[in-house]
């Protein structure tokens, strides 16, 4: 088969005789209001004749649960200084060493529970963050002013907590 080669015809490239847009123009996107961080006073407490979960409700419950997270991590660190220079197991008396293994015992228990409330807290810092805080995890209902005062990681109404407290026993008992 003998080879063709195809030739490819130039074809010219007609102008538009349109007008151009100048391009001194350049429209700009609107600005995004950056709002300033909300201030409130040591003294604030959050009131039920508010919006609930508004701005100052967040930035409430966001000092509450730093503050108190940092005095956990405070007193954790203390305790663990003060356990590590306080080491009694070598006494003589078998009934010195006994007591001083429970006080350690007990001690690293008050510890771990403190850890485990700190990750709580750091939980609902992320919750407050994803504008989630404040609402049931289960309902999505609110659980209230006065029951986050008196527990500010609380994830549940009294109702789905009572629920939740519930199936736990239940399931404990299988």
């Amino acid at each position: 088969m003998p080879k063709t080669s195809k030739l490819k015809k130039k074809t010219p490239k007609i102008k538009s005789k349109t007008k151009s847009k100048p391009k001194s123009k350049i429209i700009s996107k609107p600005k995004e209001i950056v709002k300033a961080p909300i201030k409130i006073s040591k003294n604030y407490i959050p009131k039920d004749n508010e919006k609930y979960m508004c701005e100052k409700h967040k930035v409430f419950f966001r000092m509450k649960l730093q503050e108190w997270r940092k005095e956990l991590v405070k007193a954790n660190n203390q305790a663990l200084y003060n356990g590590s220079m306080d080491d009694n197991s070598i006494s003589a008396d078998i009934v010195d060493q006994a007591s001083s293994y429970t006080d350690k015992n007990v001690e690293m228990k008050a510890i771990n529970r403190q850890i485990k409330l700190i990750s709580e807290i750091d939980k609902a810092l992320a919750r407050i963050r994803e504008d989630t805080y404040g609402y049931c995890l289960d309902t999505a209902e609110p659980i209230g002013l006065r029951r986050l005062m008196a527990r500010p990681v609380a994830k549940y109404t009294i109702a789905a907590q009572e629920k939740h407290e519930k199936d736990e026993k239940v399931h404990a008992d299988d």
